[in-house]
C-alpha cells in the first residue's frame, strides 16, 4: 500500500523565495489528506502535478496564518473548478466562523458541501476508515494546537499456501486463519494459527508536529511513530528565543524522535533567517542520526519498520 507525504511547504511564518509555509499532503492508498494550508499552497500543488480535487479531508493543525491561510484559496479554487464531492474540514472551531465570513463577504456559496470537524484539546479520534485512523493529539504553542498521527490499521495474517495444500484445510477455514484463529481438523488436531500463516507487515504510522515547544508530554501519543515530522525553527544557540516564542530547535526535535523510539525524523518549520539549512541538519543528526531535511516537493516514503 503507498503511504507517503510530500512536503508542499517547509518554511515558518515568512515565506521566502525559495521555501514556502507549512503544508503536508499525505497518500494512503490514493486517498489524499492536507495538512495545514498556508499561503501558497494550491500553487504547490500545481507545481509538483498534483490532483488537488483528490484532496478529500483537510486537517488544521491551529490558526497563524502560516497554517491556514491558504485556505479560503483552495477552497473557493475547489469551488471555481466545479467540485461536487463533500470535504471534510478538520480544525479549531473559529476556523469555521472565519470561513462564513470570508464566503459571505464574497457573495460566494461553494456549489459542493463542506462537512466541518471541531477539534478539541486532548487525544481524540478525528478519522476512521477500512485502512487507517487519524487523531489529533496536544502540544504546547502561543495559541491552541495540536499535533495528528496517522496509522495503519492492522492487516490480516498471509496464509502460507504450501502448508494449506498439504494439510487439506478447507477454503472456509480462511477467514479465521487471516484473522488469528487455530484450525482444528476432523481428527480433532490443531494446527496453530503460527504454523498456517505468516506475519503481516506491521502497520506504520506517520506523526505531524507543525508548531510546537519541546515536550515530552507527546512522547506517549507518538510513541514508535515510523516517521515524525517535528518543527525546528531554531537551531539551539536561539534555544532561549525558540521557548519565548514556543517553538522548538532542531536538536529539541532531535531528542523528541530519540525518546519516542521514532525511526525517521523529518525536520522543517524553517526560520527565514537561515539560507543555509544543513547547520540544523547536522545539529539533530548528532543526537538522532535518521534526521532528513523536509524541502519542497520531494515525497517521502513512511517506511515498513523501525530503524
Amino acid at each position: 500500500m503507498i503511504f507517503s507525504v510530500t512536503v508542499l511547504g517547509c518554511n515558518s511564518a515568512i515565506p521566502t523565495l525559495t521555501r514556502n509555509p507549512s503544508a503536508h499532503l499525505l497518500n494512503a492508498n490514493e486517498r489524499f489528506f492536507l495538512f495545514d494550508c498556508a499561503e501558497g499552497t494550491q500553487l504547490q500543488l500545481r507545481r509538483y502535478k498534483i490532483r488537488f480535487q483528490r484532496i478529500s479531508r483537510i486537517f488544521i493543525s491551529h490558526l497563524h496564518g502560516d497554517h491556514y491561510y491558504g485556505l479560503i484559496g483552495l477552497l473557493t479554487s475547489f469551488h471555481l473548478l466545479g467540485r461536487k464531492d463533500p470535504l471534510d474540514l478538520y480544525g479549531h472551531p473559529l476556523l469555521k466562523q472565519i470561513l462564513d465570513i470570508q464566503l459571505e463577504a464574497s457573495q460566494t456559496r461553494l456549489i459542493y458541501p463542506i462537512r466541518f470537524h471541531e477539534i478539541g484539546t486532548g487525544y481524540e479520534l478525528l478519522h476512521e476508515d477500512d485502512i487507517l485512523t487519524v487523531h489529533s493529539f496536544p502540544v504546547i504553542h502561543s495559541v491552541p494546537t495540536c499535533g495528528f498521527i496517522v496509522r495503519e490499521k492492522e492487516k490480516e495474517r498471509k496464509i502460507r499456501k504450501d502448508k494449506i495444500a498439504r494439510l487439506n484445510i478447507p477454503v472456509e477455514a480462511m477467514p479465521g486463519l487471516k484473522r488469528g484463529m487455530d484450525f482444528t481438523d476432523s481428527m480433532g488436531h490443531i494446527h496453530l494459527n503460527k504454523e498456517l500463516t505468516i506475519d503481516p507487515p506491521r502497520p506504520r504510522s506517520y506523526v505531524y508536529c507543525g508548531d510546537t515547544s519541546y515536550t515530552e508530554s507527546i512522547i506517549p501519543y507518538i510513541k514508535d511513530c515510523n516517521l515524525l515530522y517535528h518543527e525546528a525553527t531554531f537551531m539551539q544557540d536561539m534555544v532561549a528565543s525558540a521557548h519565548e516564542k514556543k517553538h522548538s530547535t532542531a536538536a529539541e526535535a532531535a531528542t523528541i524522535a530519540l525518546k519516542a523510539g521514532a525511526g525517521k525524523l523529518l525536520i522543517g518549520h524553517y526560520s527565514a533567517r537561515y539560507d543555509n539549512l544543513q547547520p540544523l541538519l547536522e545539529e539533530a543528526k548528532k543526537i538522532f542520526p535518521e534526521t532528513y531535511l523536509a524541502e519542497e516537493g520531494k515525497t517521502y516514503k513512511i517506511p515498513d519498520s523501525l530503524f
